[in-house]
C-alpha cells in the first residue's frame, strides 16, 4: 500500500498545474478534502488518521489532530500563517511544519492596492448605484500625497510600499523586526511606534502575523486614535481587528471606510460589518491568482516531499522539532 497525503487547500486542488501531480509522481496516494471549505479539527483528525503528510490551507489543527494522526510526519502550509496550528503540539509529536514565505507577496500586495482604490473612489458603492439604474455619485479622494501606514513591513508590506511609492504616497511603518536600512530608505519610509503609525495614517494597512501579542491589535481604543476620515485595510488575519469595534467606528462615521479580505470567523455569516456601504469585503482571496497558486503549490509540495525524504527545507516554522527527531 502507498503512504497517504491529505490535501485540503482548495485553490491547490482547483487550479491545474504541475503541483497537482508532484505528490503522486513521488509515489504517494493523495486524499482530498471532500468539502469546499477548511476542515474543523475533528474532521481533520478523522481524515488524518492514516496519513504521513498533510498539505493544508487554513484548517484548524489542534492537539487532537496530532494525537489521532500517529503516522503524521509533516504539515506543509499552503501559505505563511501558522496561527491555526497548535505549534507546541506539533513539535511535541515530532511533526515538522513548513510554510511558503514569499510565494504570495505580490498577489496580496496587489489586492491591498486594489482595495485602497476601491475605498478611495468608492468603487463598489458606485457599481451598485449604476446597476440599480441610478446615476448619483459621491466624491472620492486621491491617494497621491496621502500617508500610508503599514503595520508590518515584511515581504508583503514591502511589496505594498513599493507600489504605494509609485502612487506618490508617503510611508510610515511599524514592524517588531524592522527590515534593513537599505529597504527602508528605498521607500523613503519612516519607522514609528504602533500608536504613531495609527495616528499619522490616512490609509492604515495590516501585514502582521496573528499571535497572542497581535490579536485584536486594532481595538476600539486604537480605532479612536485614527484620523477622522481615514480608512483601514486588512489582508493579513481577521483576528488582528476587533470587528465589533470596527463596525461601531464605521457606523459612527469615525472612519471613511474599511476593507477586509479576512475575518475572525470565515465565512463571516451575519457579521454586522457586511451591512455597511462603506465596508468592502472579499472572501480571503489574497493568494488566489493563477500565478500564486502555481508558485505556492509547487513550494508547498516540495516542502512536504523534502521532509518525507528526511531532508530539512529552508522554511520550517518549528525548527526545534529537529532536536526531537
Amino acid at each position: 500500500m502507498k503512504d497517504k497525503i491529505l490535501v485540503t487547500a482548495r485553490s491547490f486542488r482547483k487550479t491545474p498545474g504541475p503541483h497537482q501531480t508532484m505528490l503522486t509522481d513521488a509515489g504517494y496516494e493523495v486524499v482530498h478534502n471532500p468539502h469546499d471549505r477548511p476542515l474543523e479539527a475533528a474532521e481533520l483528525a478523522e481524515m488524518g488518521r492514516d496519513v504521513v503528510g498533510m498539505l493544508l490551507g487554513v484548517d484548524t489543527v489542534t492537539a487532537e489532530v496530532f494525537e489521532q494522526a500517529r503516522d503524521l510526519k509533516a504539515i506543509s502550509r499552503y501559505g505563511v500563517g501558522i496561527d491555526m496550528i497548535d505549534m507546541k503540539a506539533a513539535t511535541a509529536h515530532g511533526v515538522v511544519v513548513t510554510t511558503t514565505p514569499g510565494a504570495n507577496s505580490v498577489t496580496v500586495a496587489e489586492l491591498t492596492i486594489g482595495l485602497m482604490f476601491a475605498l478611495a473612489r468608492r468603487i463598489p458603492q458606485h457599481d451598485r448605484v449604476v446597476k440599480q439604474g441610478k446615476w448619483s455619485r459621491v466624491s472620492g479622494i486621491e491617494l497621491t500625497g496621502l500617508t500610508l501606514g503599514l503595520l508590518g513591513l515584511g515581504r508583503i508590506g514591502q511589496e505594498v510600499a513599493r507600489r504605494a511609492v509609485g502612487l506618490g504616497m508617503h510611508i510610515v511603518f511599524y514592524d517588531p523586526v524592522p527590515p534593513s536600512d537599505d529597504v527602508v530608505s528605498a521607500f523613503g519610509a519612516k519607522c514609528r511606534s504602533v500608536e504613531e503609525v495609527i495616528a499619522e495614517s490616512d490609509v492604515l494597512s495590516l501585514h502582521l502575523p496573528l499571535n497572542e501579542s497581535t490579536r485584536n491589535l486594532i481595538d476600539g481604543a486604537r480605532l479612536s486614535q485614527m484620523k477622522p476620515g481615514a480608512v483601514l485595510i486588512n489582508t493579513a488575519r481577521g483576528g488582528l481587528v476587533d470587528e465589533r469595534a470596527l463596525y461601531e467606528a464605521l457606523a459612527a462615521g469615525k472612519l471613511a471606510g474599511a476593507a477586509c479580505d479576512v475575518f475572525a470567523t470565515e465565512p463571516p455569516g451575519d457579521n454586522p460589518l457586511l451591512s455597511l456601504d462603506q465596508f468592502v469585503a472579499t472572501p480571503h482571496l489574497g493568494s488566489d491568482t493563477v500565478q500564486t497558486v502555481l508558485r505556492m503549490g509547487t513550494m508547498a509540495a516540495e516542502n512536504l516531499l523534502a521532509v518525507l525524504r528526511g531532508e530539512r527545507p529552508a522554511s520550517v516554522a518549528n525548527p526545534e522539532v529537529y532536536d526531537r527527531l
